[in-house]
């Protein structure tokens, strides 16, 4: 059987122990495949450390996992550690100070493909943004192909990965930020005030920002557009935006 390619960031861990002591050293591990139906004890010890660190998890078949393996060892479990390492919270406030400027952050509501997000980050980085905020679950990470696609940007703009997108919103609100999501239905970007501690939230490629996300939002933006097709990609959508932002900050 013709074996899954790793890519040369990402790290594989297999094997029941190694996966365990993984957890315990603190490595960031964005996801976990484990055998279905496995439920002995140190898999249940990989399950809890897995909740306790809102680590995703799937469960696949044994040919899955044999496809995936490096070492033909994986016992039953394989985890796939962050090619890079994220930003904390504070990173993205102490970047804002460095540069004596008002916060301005990217959210990612549900963004899956990595060429997108590494172009988010991208765009993040040469718009001035201080981070960008993913969410744990139903989301890319931080992969060896979304650093490519980020051109190096990925070395520079803090990347905080958090459990939850709307109360994440509602704790940045008491910090000062107002928050615009992109949608169709929205206020045109030029009409509203994007200047002072901002915020942008850009959704999942497909179903756009969540409904509860959408409402912890102060403003919906559109984008004026009078071609034929009626959307935009995800990352294309930031870059418009986050460069409104730029120029009226410049005003």
């Amino acid at each position: 059987m013709e074996k899954e390619n790793l890519t040369p960031a990402e790290e594989r861990i297999e094997g029941r122990n190694a996966v365990i002591e993984a957890f315990r050293s603190g490595k960031t591990i964005d996801k976990i495949y484990i055998l279905d139906g496995c439920q002995d004890g140190p898999v249940s010890t990989i399950r809890r450390e897995a909740k306790k660190h809102q680590t995703l998890i799937k469960f696949v078949s044994k040919e899955r996992l044999d496809q995936m393996s490096e070492t033909g060892k994986h016992q039953g479990v394989i985890a796939i550690a962050a090619a890079y390492s994220y930003a904390e919270m504070e990173d993205i406030f102490a970047l804002a100070q460095l540069r004596n400027e008002d916060p301005f952050v990217l959210i990612l509501d549900g963004i899956e493909d990595p060429h997108n997000l590494g172009a988010i980050i991208r765009t993040a980085n040469l718009s001035g943004a201080h981070g960008v905020i993913i969410p744990r679950n139903r989301a890319v990470g931080l992969t060896a192909t979304v650093a490519k696609a980020s051109a190096g940007a990925i070395n520079y703009t803090p990347v905080v990965k958090v459990t939850n997108i709307s109360n994440t919103i509602e704790e940045l609100k008491e910090k000062g930020l107002w928050f615009a999501c992109a949608d169709m239905g929205g206020t045109r970007m030029y009409d509203l005030n994007l200047k002072g501690p901002i915020g942008l939230v850009i959704g999942n490629e497909g179903s756009g920002v969540s409904r509860l996300v959408r409402q912890k939002c102060d403003m919906v933006a559109s984008i004026p557009m009078k071609g034929d097709i009626d959307s935009l990609n995800a990352s294309v959508a930031a870059g418009i935006l986050a460069f409104e932002v730029v120029r009226q900050r410049s005003l």
